[in-house]
């Protein structure tokens, strides 16, 4: 073990080096967006339209597919940081909301549900005086739970 410590010292201080730049960036980048969340975000049904789209129709896609790649770079990174020094969860869910696919907004409230992360996010938006962010009524389907409605007990 010691001798493969030994021989791969660059890359051990390169993973370091990296393991603290993706800490650094998450505690300064991750606010700032919880921040500039709307409140409203997880009651709309639709996204606002994004006007710029409109006139560049060329960008949509090419930030789309960047945004993507980026997303996925985040992913595979936040993997690997799981078995190495680093926050690999909080890099994997950076990635996972960068994309678009399938199911994206269902698990984004899904995880924004959960009491602790809605705690640490109020706080983190009171703290920069703004709304708390406003979350729709639980639908037990949209979340895969069973459904506890009276006519269904037995």
């Amino acid at each position: 073990m010691m001798q493969w410590l030994q021989t791969n010292e660059a890359a051990l201080w390169w993973i370091g080096i990296l393991s603290l730049i993706t800490f650094l960036a998450t505690v300064i980048v991750v606010p700032i967006l919880v921040v500039r969340i709307p409140n409203d975000y997880f009651t709309r049904t639709e996204r606002p339209p994004e006007h710029w789209t409109f006139r560049y129709p060329l960008v949509r896609p090419t930030v789309l597919i960047l945004k993507n790649v980026l997303g996925a770079a985040f992913v595979l990174l936040g993997l690997s940081l799981l078995f190495l020094p680093g926050q690999g969860i909080l890099t994997i869910l950076i990635g996972v909301t960068l994309m678009n696919f399938p199911g994206k907004r269902a698990l984004e409230r899904s995880i924004i549900r959960k009491r602790p992360v809605q705690r640490a996010v109020n706080w983190l938006r009171a703290r920069a005086h703004r709304p708390p962010l406003q979350l729709p009524a639980r639908n037990p389907l949209e979340d895969g739970e069973p459904s506890h409605d009276a006519e269904t007990e037995i």
